[in-house]
């Protein structure tokens, strides 16, 4: 609420909860648009979001992260205006879950080429915008992945259907440490595994070093 741009839309996808949410939502809901139900995963909830959404841009923020500064949006809106892209991504810094001026990891990236995928490159999911028309061609997220359907998509997207894409150079999004494809071994295996089917679904081949070093190039992250 306190971004600068004048013309957002906020759409929340609540999974049913039963922890005084929907109190929170219900003083803004002159301001927004909310559904909550039980859904079949992180997936399926972003698609009911995509499904409401009339803009034409969107992002995603997760429940426990937020926007560094309230120029964000603004700064989104103008990189889209100035240049012909379908996508636009930046860096995105992840602070201690309960002190969030502690940052514990920062993940700058870089100028958007192709080619970096097989490299193990890929944009900052929560810190990436895309317009709406790419959803509409191409399709929304697998809701059978559990931890890298944002990957899938944005491979989807960019690699295979060559839409092109922005680097900003600056911090799009703070996370709370702990997400989904990051919270355990576990999860980063399953990840591993998804982000091989990925490319196995798009019909796409990659090196025999990329999915290896997808992961192990977050250690300079750190």
């Amino acid at each position: 609420m306190s971004q600068d741009y004048p013309n957002l839309e906020y759409i929340i996808i609540d999974g049913g909860s039963k922890d005084g949410t929907l109190a929170i939502i219900d003083s803004y809901k002159t301001k927004l648009k909310f559904i909550s139900e039980p859904d079949k995963g992180i997936y399926d909830a972003m698609n009911k979001g995509l499904h409401l959404a009339t803009g034409d841009i969107i992002g995603f923020i997760g429940a426990d992260d937020f926007y560094p500064s309230a120029n964000i949006v603004s700064l989104v809106a103008e990189a889209f205006k100035n240049n012909d892209v379908d996508s636009l991504y930046g860096d995105v810094q992840f602070v201690h879950p309960e002190d969030t001026s502690r940052i514990v990891r920062y993940w700058k990236q870089q100028p958007y080429k192709k080619e970096n995928w097989l490299n193990g490159f890929m944009p900052p999911h929560l810190s990436f915008f895309l317009k709406k028309d790419a959803y509409v061609t191409y399709g929304h997220y697998l809701t059978h992945f559990k931890c890298a359907g944002d990957y899938e998509l944005m491979l989807r997207m960019l690699y295979k259907n060559n839409l092109s894409s922005l680097y900003i150079p600056k911090t799009l999004m703070t996370m709370r440490a702990g997400g989904t494809s990051n919270a355990s071994l576990k999860h980063r295996l399953v990840a591993n595994l998804e982000d091989r089917q990925a490319w196995k679904l798009n019909n796409l081949k990659p090196k025999w070093y990329t999915l290896l070093w997808k992961p192990l190039s977050k250690i300079s992250q750190l």
